[in-house]
């Protein structure tokens, strides 16, 4: 099918538009000049969900000889207009559907492919060892001349952190908001390829060219600035990209959400809302980023004499900002721990985004300078992750940082699902080291940047979708989306839960699923990107439940006879001094296996090595009802 598709492509000629779109916007910080973006919305593209078919000459001149030959009854005849198909757009999830984080999401039409986000997702308790997981990329290798370009909604790792490792595969246009591109640029600085990616910088109602598509950015409120939403411009109609958001009527920085515009698209028709379902199950409202500054604010001064340390997500900008303003207030210094953290505030401040004062920020190596009434660290580690800050000040651990009976310290942050008892377990040992520990089911010092019930129903009312499509959560999140869109009266067969790889197409008439795409996870382990699969990730497992036997001998080359050994290694399985009458035993069945062998004529070491792994594992359970990987090694002498 790819093959198909490529062959088509290049027999069309080049879509001069397709070209623009890539050049259309000035690059992040080159300085060349170029002219700005157009910042006009497409009212074509914007009043192409509601065109209707002319009438031929034809049609009208047989409508109106029927009028004319009818007796007026006082009712009017009223005709249905019938729906015309356009060219239809493909939607495409390479992550983020039945998962939290690794969003990208495809947008396809004729020969124009525009990508929205590309992030990672964090590995769960059973890919021991691995350190990111992002999306699988064949799809978009294979059709590489088609993308016009990358559409960023906001700056979180689950939205922009895969993007390095795509970039050095397919470099195209990338288009985001100013922090947005900020975070991303320290990323691609630490992969070195900073300088041969291009990046673009918008803003909030700008409109980019991407082939027969146009993208426009719309402000909403989220835990981090310049958040947007996208209004994907097609021909077959207007696709509505919600990305995270939530209506905050008080925020902290900026305005709130561009409630206008999504009306306004939803009076001249939205064909698709994909919307965001992570808060789903929640009713009622987002609570307002400033309740967590009321909270700070009675929080310092309770704390008193104490040392304040608070711990948060490094990108939520906002609470950060919260947090210095309080510190400031009550005459306090303000240190940074965690690398993540120090490069997220470092970006910040560059850019504007934060306003610190002069004198308040001091480095974490001279905190033993001030008193601990002086002083407010603010720290990574608010889900319980084991090598961040807080977690190794839990353990004391930290080269920087000794907790104290004497520190007051805020978790602000709501466990993500599953990270429920690593957080539980950092808070235990805070307290056994004697501090106060404040987390979220305390106080409100926490406050989420995802859209509850009321906003969700708030969208889709205001957006009055054609077909509407859940995104951003685990399957039971969607399921309740579209539940909640019915009740708003969207109808069922309108509704589609979509998974990871389906290719959904609608031509502005009708919408369906059309087949798949290769999709799925790749694992990163340290610098090895994809080099970590299923296979290994059993043996992980196995080595880490049952542990490792190791059994060398050596072998007489013409005789086959037992040289020396076998010698039995024990790892991870039993203490080998306490378990000596076993590992004897143990012995003895490895001779006796490998004597049986030679003795009958088996001189292929595979086949031998498999029959000494298989006996020495059913003696090895039949004592101990466990089952260590056995790893054979023989010697030829």
């Amino acid at each position: 099918m790819a093959q198909q598709e490529k062959k088509a492509a290049s027999q069309q000629p080049e879509d001069k538009s397709s070209t623009e779109g890539r050049h259309r916007r000035p690059s992040y910080r080159r300085g060349s000049g170029p002219r700005k973006p157009s910042t006009k919305r497409e009212p074509q593209a914007d009043a192409a969900a509601h065109s209707q078919p002319a009438q031929s000459p034809a049609q009208e001149t047989a409508a109106a000889s029927q009028g004319k030959g009818q007796r007026s009854t006082g009712r009017r005849t009223t005709r249905t207009p019938r729906q015309q198909r356009k060219t239809p757009v493909r939607i495409i999830s390479l992550g983020g559907l039945g998962e939290i984080g690794k969003n990208i999401y495809l947008y396809e039409c004729s020969n124009d492919i525009i990508i929205v986000d590309c992030g990672l997702a964090f590995p769960d308790d059973e890919m021991l060892g691995v350190d990111l997981v992002i999306p699988d990329f064949t799809y978009l290798e294979r059709n590489r001349e088609k993308i016009r370009g990358i559409f960023l909604t906001h700056g979180h790792e689950d939205h922009i952190g895969s993007l390095p490792y795509l970039l050095k595969r397919i470099n195209v246009p990338v288009y985001g908001t100013q922090l947005t591109l900020g975070l991303l640029e320290g990323k691609l600085r630490e992969h070195n390829i900073l300088g041969a990616c291009h990046l673009n910088v918008v803003k909030p109602k700008d409109v980019v060219k991407a082939g027969c598509m146009s993208v426009e950015f719309i402000h909403v409120n989220h835990s981090i600035p310049d958040a947007c939403a996208l209004a994907i411009h097609t021909p077959a109609g207007v696709i509505v990209h919600t990305g995270d958001f939530k209506v905050d009527y008080s925020p902290i920085q900026g305005e709130i959400i561009d409630l206008a515009r999504f009306g306004e698209l939803g009076s001249k028709g939205v064909l698709v809302l994909m919307g965001e379902s992570t808060n789903v199950e929640r009713p009622g409202h987002t609570t307002s980023e400033r309740k967590v500054g009321e909270s700070f604010e009675s929080l310092f001064n309770r704390a008193e004499k104490k040392r304040i340390i608070i711990a948060t997500f490094a990108s939520n900008i906002h609470r950060i900002q919260q947090i210095i303003s309080a510190a400031v207030q009550h005459k306090r210094k303000v240190a940074i721990s965690g690398r993540s953290m120090v490069n997220a505030t470092a970006t910040a401040l560059e850019l504007g985004y934060l306003d610190i004062p002069d004198g308040t920020l001091v480095d974490i190596d001279t905190i033993g300078r001030y008193s601990d009434e002086q002083m407010v660290i603010i720290t990574t580690g608010s889900q319980g992750e084991p090598m961040s800050a807080l977690s190794r000040m839990s353990m004391s651990d930290h080269r920087k940082v000794s907790v104290t009976p004497n520190d007051f310290i805020i978790i602000s942050a709501t466990p993500i699902p599953g990270n429920e008892k690593t957080v539980s377990h950092v808070v235990n040992e805070l307290m056994k080291l004697g501090a106060e520990v404040i987390y979220e089911r305390m106080y409100e010092v926490h406050s989420s940047g995802h859209a509850c019930q009321d906003e969700l129903k708030l969208m889709l009312g205001l957006t009055r979708p054609k077909f509407f499509v859940p995104v951003h959560g685990e399957f039971k999140h969607m399921k309740k989306h579209a539940e909640l869109a019915m009740s708003l009266g969207v109808a069922p067969d309108h509704i589609f839960i979509s998974d990871v790889g389906k290719v959904l197409e609608t031509d502005g008439v009708d919408m369906k699923f059309v087949g798949t795409v290769p999709a799925g996870q790749i694992l990163v382990d340290g610098l090895g990107v994809g080099d970590v699969g299923s296979i290994v990730l059993r043996d992980r497992k196995h080595l880490a439940q049952d542990g490792l036997i190791v059994v060398v001998v050596a072998l007489d080359a013409e005789s086959g006879l037992v040289v020396a050994g076998p010698d039995i290694i024990s790892r991870g399985f039993v203490y080998v001094r306490e378990a000596e009458t076993m590992m004897n035993e143990a012995r003895k069945v490895a001779r006796d296996t490998i004597e049986e062998c030679c003795g009958g004529g088996m001189r292929e070491w595979t086949n031998i090595k498999m029959k000494l792994k298989d006996e020495l594992s059913d003696y090895f359970y039949s004592q101990t009802k466990r089952s260590p990987m056995i790893l054979p090694v023989i010697q030829q002498v």
